[in-house]
């Protein structure tokens, strides 16, 4: 007889690779504005990060990546391999599992007391690690000035990411409170 422990584990595993491969659906839902496309990479992400544990969102997001670093094609545009890891969108590449394990992580300790702030917090600190990372490897890669990085990595994201924020909040809630995804 499986013990509680060993189907806890399971179930997330099973749920970690159901993530990574919602990450790599909305990876595809992508518009070429400049060197990074808009996708729905951070709904999906951040959807895993407000669902599952803070190791098990990491996981899940390391599982994209290293699929995608393989060469399976996950990443946005149907494309991977490792030179995407030094192109112009690798900082936000290698962002995606730190910001999953941090937004997951401060979004379960509730060092804020009320729910929504927190849930707010967490996400704020999420995307702002994504943010950063990416638009400074995006200014390395691309030979951009950090200004020009931040303009064309981050200032046409923020309004978009920030509603995509907001629907990850309101799915993850939806699939919590039906216990659709019941992680207990």
């Amino acid at each position: 007889m499986e013990n509680a422990k060993t189907t806890y584990t399971t179930k997330m595993l099973v749920l970690s690779a159901l993530f990574a491969a919602v990450v790599a659906a909305c990876s595809q839902i992508s518009i070429p504005i400049g060197p990074v496309p808009f996708t729905l990479q951070v709904l999906a992400i951040f959807l895993a990060s407000l669902i599952l544990p803070p190791k098990y969102a990491f996981l899940s997001l390391l599982v994209y990546d290293l699929l995608g670093a393989v060469g399976v094609p996950v990443f946005a545009g149907f494309s991977g391999g490792l030179s995407k890891f030094v192109g112009p969108t690798g900082g936000y590449l290698l962002a995606f599992p730190i910001a999953a394990f941090l937004t997951s992580y401060i979004n379960t300790k509730k060092a804020i007391k009320n729910e929504i702030i927190n849930t707010a917090f967490a996400l704020f600190v999420g995307l702002s690690l994504i943010y950063t990372l990416g638009f400074l490897f995006l200014s390395a890669a691309a030979h951009l000035t950090l200004k020009k990085a931040f303009m064309v990595g981050v200032a046409p994201f923020v309004i978009p990411d920030i509603i995509k924020l907001a629907v990850a909040y309101l799915l993850a809630s939806f699939l919590k409170n039906r216990r659709v995804l019941s992680i207990a």
